[in-house]
């Protein structure tokens, strides 16, 4: 019979501090979340208030004119005129006119918005049939597909909303969806939205063979078996050819073009960084910084604080009071400090980024893009791996040539035979070209490929070609096979 003993043992682990775990998450938030959590912090938090004095940086640009409001990100709490570089100064004076929002399919009306007006046309919505059709529409994804089954779609609305629904109910309520705008809508899967588009488009010689095609032979349909095809519809290869053009004139995604919801339609989307070339230098920016309120510690509340410390040895009650009016203006220092921590850690990686690309942010061309990891960033830095792949995960940056997530900056690379160093980023964009300018009745298989690609001088083996062309969203060989070449 085993003993049961007691012993000691010393370990070390590792853990995040509050003021860590808060500065992490205020750096994975948006421009527009973070406004948003800077306005409830404001509301919730009574030690911490904007501040309206704060000095501003006296520089003018070379009408003589000051721009007070791009600087106040310079000085914050913690900083002086003398503090900033001059590769800042020099930065606010070109702020102004390179900093733009970029209009998001403004005013557009939400998907779910439009099959709803056009279901209350179609059919009387009591409040609770508006409510179980509401569900449905908002289960949609974001292509058009209604994914979730009828059993699936019960559950949630009875544990969710509380709603017993039978299944014809839904049922019937699915279908009276499907006959709305756009054609597809709410398919349960790329067939049936297929023949919800055909149903509708009128009658001619090809849409019952289109229509059989599709509905009877589906999977030698998408897997392009053109001559079992051509037996089992009794047609010719030049018909067949016509009847796949056909399909491709229908939209796969029907839901495409819509956004996820009503907020996101509505609003602008504006990049996290700007980098702009002006005379061979390159200027970087934080798109945030002019529309963030600057902060400070409440001078009542501290003023409040240092009069209850004097009395806390008094009574009780100015004890309580000290405790609670230290807790806030302590809640309050780490917030102010988590901003000046994300902006700096911001900055930091995005200038780190622009000194490591300089030659794709100078030129916009993917072939200047140099091998670059997380690691290197870290290191340019001195930030851990992890934060870069935060920041580099969710933020975005306006160019001169368009705007990219972080994450397209980074790519591993190799050798060529010359030794020089090329990203993989480069050799996928000369992948997509052989693929794109191949003959499609004869495509390149990955063997072929692969010798293309070193003829080129990227000598790189075929299960490397195959992982590329997969990460393209590029399918095999079979079935970019057409009937005749692309017009």
């Amino acid at each position: 019979m085993s003993k049961l003993t007691q012993q000691q043992k010393t370990e070390q682990t590792l853990s995040l501090t509050p003021a860590q775990i808060q500065a992490i998450k205020i750096l994975e938030l948006t421009g527009l979340e973070l406004a948003s959590r800077i306005e409830h912090e404001l509301e919730e938090n009574p030690a911490l208030e904007e501040d309206y004095e704060q000095p501003t940086l006296e520089t003018s640009s070379e009408e003589g004119e000051n721009d007070t409001n791009d600087q106040d990100w310079e000085l914050g709490e913690y900083a002086s005129e003398d503090d900033i570089p001059e590769y800042k100064l020099r930065e606010l004076q070109e702020r102004q006119s390179v900093r733009e929002e970029i209009p998001f399919a403004s005013g557009a009306p939400s998907l779910d918005e439009q099959l709803m007006s056009q279901l209350s046309l179609v059919t009387p919505l009591t409040d609770r049939r508006r409510e179980v059709a509401r569900y449905i529409i908002g289960n949609i994804n974001e292509d058009g597909y209604l994914t979730r089954s009828v059993e699936e779609l019960q559950d949630d609305l009875l544990f969710k909303a509380g709603l017993d629904v039978s299944a014809d109910e839904l049922t019937e309520l699915i279908r009276l969806i499907k006959t709305l705008d756009p054609a597809g809508i709410a398919a349960h899967d790329l067939q049936e939205a297929l023949l919800l588009q055909i149903e509708r488009l009128p009658s001619d010689e090809l849409k019952p063979l289109v229509e059989r095609m599709v509905r009877a032979h589906y999977d030698d349909f998408v897997n392009k078996r053109f001559d079992k095809l051509c037996v089992a519809l009794s047609v010719s290869e030049e018909r067949l050819a016509e009847l796949y053009d056909y399909v491709g004139r229908l939209n796969p995604k029907p839901g495409n073009g819509f956004g996820d919801d009503s907020d996101a339609r509505f609003a602008h989307f504006t990049p996290d960084f700007i980098v702009t070339e002006r005379s061979g230098e390159l200027l970087i920016s934080l798109a945030e910084e002019r529309d963030l309120p600057a902060l400070r510690l409440s001078p009542t509340y501290l003023l409040m604080l240092e009069e209850n410390k004097a009395k806390a040895k008094e009574n009780r009650q100015s004890r309580e009071a000290m405790t609670f009016l230290k807790h806030k203006v302590e809640q309050a220092r780490w917030f102010i400090d988590a901003l000046a921590q994300r902006q700096h850690t911001l900055r930091a990686t995005m200038t780190a980024i622009v000194a490591h690309q300089r030659a794709f942010f100078l030129s916009g061309e993917v072939t200047d893009l140099r091998p670059m990891i997380l690691r290197d960033i870290a290191e340019a830095t001195g930030l851990d791996i992890s934060t870069i792949s935060r920041v580099s995960n969710s933020k975005s940056v306006q160019t001169d040539f368009g705007v990219y997530m972080l994450k397209f900056f980074f790519g591993e690379g190799m050798l060529n035979d010359e030794g020089e160093s090329i990203s993989t980023r480069e050799i996928k964009k000369a992948l997509s070209e052989l693929i794109e300018g191949e003959d499609k009745r004869a495509p390149y298989s990955d063997e072929r490929l692969t010798e293309l690609l070193a003829e080129r001088g990227y000598p790189i083996a075929r299960r490397t070609v195959a992982k590329y062309r997969e990460q393209l969203r590029l399918p095999v060989a079979r079935l970019r096979k057409a009937l005749r070449p692309a017009k």
